[in-house]
């Protein structure tokens, strides 16, 4: 049986891919801080759970031994939560990524997998955003971003295999939700308020369903080295403009729902290439941005997600600002 070592397993997509692994026959053991509860994740007899903040390379060292993989998750997500504290920020998404990739490696591990983001690339003219285009990032979360991605690939070996993935925005319902993305945004305000505003409109914003980012994973982690080892890898459904979302939310949720465009001073557009994942690991999506919706919606109809406009535990910059991490 696989022994995998997943920080930051307790978050949104660590909820939906831990259970996942699980069903398999991983035995997982998930290094997190729990901001958002340790109930997103249920008992099994094969899942350990360790509350330890990424910074404390004592305890990483002591927690990482005897593990065959890695998947690193953990990160202050979003520009304005990473904003919030850049300090911070910079601790958690950076200064502590060498000392945990030197451990790694010392202690045998033998694939590290890295969640890095699309958002890499900065802003585009070119059709098809694939991995060998040249890095601009915009932001601090951005750049910090592509320096792990170049501290880890300093330690890529035969013996200490390394897999870089650069999800799109990540879309749909998990035991641990986030509602501070634009389709989980937009699905929510049309579900309950019945109107939403969208800005602009004609940005375009890579996404992917949930599910199928634990497909990747689930997909990397088992691939053969030769076809994974140093490499990185887009992870997106497709590319569609912001004002296609809100018609695909109204078009799911209800005929009644308002669209209102508003003007915007942030034309920016992102958009990415998934051929390589293709190509390389034979993967395609199996769930559209209407399932994502679908999923919330239903979540919604079940009472799933309570008081889903206010609580903090669907917004990071919320939590960020309840919780004043240090």
């Amino acid at each position: 049986m696989k022994k995998i070592f997943i920080i930051g397993g307790g978050g949104y997509v660590g909820s939906a891919l831990v259970p996942r692994m699980l069903d398999v026959g991983y035995q997982v053991t998930v290094y997190d801080l729990f901001i958002y509860g340790e109930e997103v994740l249920k008992n099994h007899e094969n899942l350990k759970i360790i509350k330890g903040d990424i910074r404390d390379i004592d305890l990483l060292k002591k927690s990482l031994k005897g593990f065959d993989s890695v998947i690193h998750l953990a990160c202050i997500s979003n520009d304005p939560s990473f904003e919030l504290d850049p300090e911070l920020g910079k601790s958690i998404n950076l200064d502590c990524f060498r000392p945990l990739v030197e451990t790694a490696k010392d202690l045998k591990i033998k694939r590290f997998i890295y969640a890095s983001s699309s958002s890499v690339y900065g802003i585009k003219e070119e059709k098809n955003v694939i991995e060998t285009l040249p890095l601009e990032p915009l932001t601090d979360y951005s750049k910090f971003k592509v320096e792990c991605e170049k501290i880890l690939s300093e330690y890529t070996s035969d013996e200490f295999e390394t897999v870089i993935i650069r999800p799109a925005t990540v879309c749909g319902y998990a035991i641990r939700q986030r509602l501070d993305v634009v389709v989980n945004i937009l699905t929510n305000l049309a579900f309950h308020k019945r109107k939403i505003k969208v800005f602009g409109g004609e940005q375009l914003r890579p996404n992917i369903h949930i599910q199928d980012m634990v497909n990747i994973y689930m997909e990397v982690l088992k691939a053969d080295k030769k076809l994974v080892n140093g490499e990185i890898f887009n992870a997106g459904y497709d590319n569609f403009k912001v004002n296609e979302i809100a018609l695909a939310v109204k078009e799911v949720v209800g005929d009644d729902v308002e669209i209102e465009t508003m003007p915007t001073d942030d034309n920016r557009s992102y958009h990415v290439s998934s051929e390589k994942i293709k190509k390389n690991l034979n993967f395609t999506p199996q769930h559209t941005i209407k399932d994502a919706i679908r999923d919330l919606k239903k979540a919604f109809e079940e009472k799933k997600l309570p008081n889903s406009l206010e609580d903090s535990q669907y917004f990071n910059i919320k939590k960020m600002q309840e919780i004043k991490l240090k």
